[in-house]
């Protein structure tokens, strides 16, 4: 499955604000050619539910739609998933030409096999 997802077009995303390109070589701040299936590390509900929460940034009040949107897209998805994988940091010398936009970057699948869906959640800012 993870391998399927790494293939498909719409994997190629630097979330960067160029959106896809169906043959780019980009994904995040990596060179596609080094994410493979095995980088991609198991990991609880709560970790996850952790990093995402400290990636939103504690500090700060969150609008009361966004934490709603949060909640139905993100948190809600974290809670059915059978399993959940996270992306390991793969090391610098996987980070493409510009990829240290990113001041953070993290990418969890969702696997929820009751509904049939694998879900991809990344947070990344530049």
């Amino acid at each position: 499955m993870l391998a399927a997802l790494i293939e498909h077009d719409q994997f190629r995303d630097d979330y960067a604000g160029g959106g896809v390109l169906p043959d780019g070589p980009r994904h995040g701040p990596y060179w596609l050619r080094s994410i493979t299936p095995d980088l991609y590390e198991p990991m609880s509900q709560e970790k996850a539910v952790q990093i995402l929460r400290e990636w939103v940034d504690p500090l700060w009040d969150v609008p009361t739609e966004l934490e709603a949107d949060l909640q139905r897209e993100v948190f809600a998805r974290l809670a059915a998933a059978g399993g959940i994988y996270c992306l390991s940091d793969l090391g610098d010398e996987a980070i493409h030409d510009w990829g240290r936009v990113h001041d953070h970057f993290h990418e969890f699948v969702l696997i929820d096999r009751s509904a049939g869906r694998v879900t991809l959640i990344v947070a990344a800012d530049d």
